[in-house]
Order: C-alpha cells, then sequence, then structure tokens
C-alpha cells in the first residue's frame, strides 16, 4: 500500500470539542441499560471523535429517577456497603431502600461503576444531572429514548 493512501487519525483538540445536553427519561428503562447507556454518552464513545484518553463526552440530564425500573429480585438482593473505617463500622443497604431514600444516589452509582476508574471519572459524573420529577430548568438539545 502507498503511504500517501493511508488515513490519519486526527486527535480533537481541547477548544474542537462540542458538548450537546441530552435527556433521557428514567421511567422507559431498567436501571443497569440505563446505566450503560448514560455511561457511553458520558465517555463520549457515540461519537466519531472518541479518544479513550480524552473527555469528550456530552452533559446528560436524567428525569423521572423516582420512577427507575428494577427487574427480578434486585430491590431485596442488591447491597450497598459502606465503611466509616472504625471496628464494627461497615453498614449496608438494600435496594429498596436506597430507592426509597435517594433514587439519585441508585442512578449515580450505577453510573460511577460503569465508568474508567481513572481521572476522567470525576468530571464525566459533574456532566451527569440527576432529576427525581420531569421538570428542570437545563436547555436541552436533544431527547433521547
Amino acid at each position: 500500500m502507498n503511504p500517501s493512501q493511508t488515513s490519519k487519525t486526527t486527535l480533537p483538540k481541547v477548544s474542537e470539542i462540542k458538548r450537546q445536553w441530552l435527556e433521557i427519561d428514567a421511567s422507559k428503562h431498567s436501571l443497569g441499560r440505563l446505566a450503560s447507556r448514560i455511561a457511553t454518552l458520558l465517555r463520549g464513545k457515540h461519537k466519531v471523535s472518541f479518544t479513550p484518553h480524552m473527555d469528550v463526552g456530552d452533559f446528560v440530564v436524567v428525569i423521572n429517577a423516582k420512577q427507575i425500573k428494577v427487574t427480578g429480585r434486585k430491590l431485596i438482593q442488591k447491597k450497598y456497603h459502606r465503611f466509616s473505617g472504625y471496628p464494627g463500622g461497615i453498614t449496608t443497604t438494600i435496594l429498596r431502600d436506597a430507592l426509597l431514600r435517594s433514587p439519585r444516589f441508585v442512578i449515580h452509582e450505577a453510573v460511577r461503576r460503569m465508568l474508567p476508574t481513572n481521572r476522567l471519572r470525576t468530571p464525566m459524573l459533574k456532566r451527569m444531572k440527576v432529576i427525581d420529577e420531569d421538570k428542570h430548568t437545563f436547555k436541552i438539545d436533544k431527547k433521547l429514548d
């Protein structure tokens, strides 16, 4: 193959990254499928200009977080653990109680665990906004199903 015929890989500059505001309705999806879709959008894997070492993702607004669907027996089997650092300081919460207390936490944790554990995860998560109802003040460019 002639070297002049090969295509060159172009990396987007930080000034060239264009971010859209996308809205997803949580009442239409189950928790895991919603979280994987959001993680893809936050990383920017849906874009042609995706580069693994750069943050090229979009803003995502999740509405109707209270109406998220959970399949199977996850409501009583899925557990969230946290540790205070003291002996006997482990606290366990089941998904049903976590959904009643804060559906935002459940969606946030599901998405956080689907993103890569590196320096880009925190800025990606800051671009995700989770709203309990369907009314918000963000200017949306595109609504997704």
